[in-house]
């Protein structure tokens, strides 16, 4: 584990936060199993439960699979530190979470990946394609945002946020994927979804477009009415993953 560890803090906050820091410490660590993390970089965020308006992120120089529910550093909406720590964020990854938990009140957990696949289909003009049942079940929920250069504008909060709208999932254009959710169940099976949609389609591509088989438009608007139902594979899904890291990545939750 990271130099700077913090003692539990459980006995020290609400139920409620430490539910919260559990949820997200075990995002992180899921994010990790699945090697789409980016060494120190992006992040994942949760609002914490109550009228502070604070927030969890991860802290500077962790790795995800190092991350724990008491290493999880409470921010302010301005990304200032609220809490007696060791550790110290990215004020910078903070700008992207930071404009979405401000503009969506559904938004209590928002993950941002840097992943090969992710950034292949960002990079691609059409963006994602109805190549696979992943992309024809999410692809009306997913929202484009052009690429600014490194989230260190405040003025691009708005402009993000205007793009995303109030759909969950996003295509950062040249720069990676977005997923948020009320839950963490429901921010982690969209962001399952988007990447295994992008996965998909970078490896159907990958002898050009050429011979490609889409799914026909009759098929990809059944398919857009049933995705609803990713509401209910997220509260299916989300012990059996909590399950999977306490065999594989125990101690998220300390």
């Amino acid at each position: 584990m990271a130099d700077g560890a913090d003692l539990s803090l459980k006995s020290r906050v609400s139920e409620a936060e430490w539910q919260a820091r559990v949820d997200l410490a075990a995002l992180y660590r899921l994010v990790a199993l699945h090697g789409w993390d980016d060494m120190i970089f992006t992040h994942i965020s949760a609002r914490v439960p109550g009228p502070e308006h604070h927030f969890l992120i991860n802290p500077y120089g962790w790795y995800f699979e190092e991350i724990t529910a008491s290493s999880l550093v409470k921010v302010d909406l301005q990304g200032q530190i609220v809490q007696e720590t060791q550790n110290f964020i990215n004020p910078a990854g903070f700008t992207i979470h930071s404009a979405v938990h401000a503009a969506r009140e559904d938004a209590h957990f928002v993950i941002h990946l840097h992943t090969v696949a992710g950034v292949g289909v960002a990079a691609q003009k059409e963006g994602l394609l109805p190549i696979g049942q992943n992309a024809c079940l999410i692809q009306h929920q997913v929202a484009y945002h052009g690429y600014e250069g490194l989230a260190l504008n405040p003025d691009e909060k708005e402009r993000l946020v205007a793009d995303l709208g109030d759909k969950p999932l996003m295509l950062l254009r040249n720069h990676g994927t977005l997923a948020v959710g009320q839950t963490a169940a429901a921010a982690w099976v969209g962001m399952f979804f988007l990447e295994r949609a992008c996965a998909q389609q970078v490896a159907a591509l990958s002898t050009g477009r050429d011979g490609v088989l889409f799914a026909p438009d009759a098929a990809q608007e059944e398919t857009k009415g049933q995705g609803g139902g990713l509401s209910f594979i997220s509260a299916l899904a989300w012990p059996g993953a909590l399950r999977m890291l306490d065999r594989r990545s125990p101690g998220y939750d300390a």
